[in-house]
């Protein structure tokens, strides 16, 4: 058995609550993390009125501009799959990046399987805050990405824009694998 080169992929996204299905993801971000200059980004339509207010606040977006400027649930899906195989070559894996991976997994996740019947990412995925615990020692209260940055000093920072967000988490996840390294 052969066993395929790993691709991470630093996904992020936005959403309008806590959990998918019930409230809708609104844009999705991501990019290599070995090639942070290859990047998928998109708007998506909503699937429900519902929103938890601080949800739309922190990002500044409306479901009423998403729902006319957004692209539908299937498109996008379908548009990031396309995205996500391109990356890899058939000897390759696409393996899913978070910060905080199982909130962001969950609507990736969700949306893949409603909307185009599969998740090319399978259930291959890292979570950044997790890794940074096996690496560091630390708590979970001190995987917060403000935490992490005083110690990695990134050059990047989040903003909940889903892509750069997803920028970001590319860079923290590099400098917590050199953590790792001996």
């Amino acid at each position: 058995m052969t066993t395929k080169q790993e691709v991470f992929i630093s996904v992020d996204v936005e959403t309008a609550g806590p959990i998918p299905g019930e409230y809708s993801m609104l844009t999705l971000g991501a990019c290599c993390v070995d090639d942070p200059s290859r990047t998928f980004s998109c708007s998506i339509k909503p699937i429900s009125d519902k929103f938890v207010p601080e949800a739309l606040e922190v990002t500044g977006l409306s479901l009423q501009t998403l729902a006319k400027d957004g692209l539908p649930p299937d498109v996008a899906m379908l548009n990031f799959a396309a995205w996500v195989g391109s990356q890899c070559t058939q000897w390759e894996l696409p393996v899913f990046v978070g910060l905080n991976a199982p909130f962001d997994w969950s609507f990736v996740n969700y949306y893949f399987h409603r909307f185009t019947g599969s998740n090319p990412f399978g259930f291959t995925a890292v979570d950044i805050k997790a890794l940074y615990m096996g690496a560091t020692g630390s708590t979970w209260q001190d995987t917060r990405s403000s935490a992490m940055a005083r110690r990695l000093n990134p050059t990047l920072q989040g903003d909940h824009d889903a892509l750069h967000d997803a920028l970001y988490q590319a860079e923290l996840f590099r400098l917590v694998l050199k953590l790792t390294q001996p």
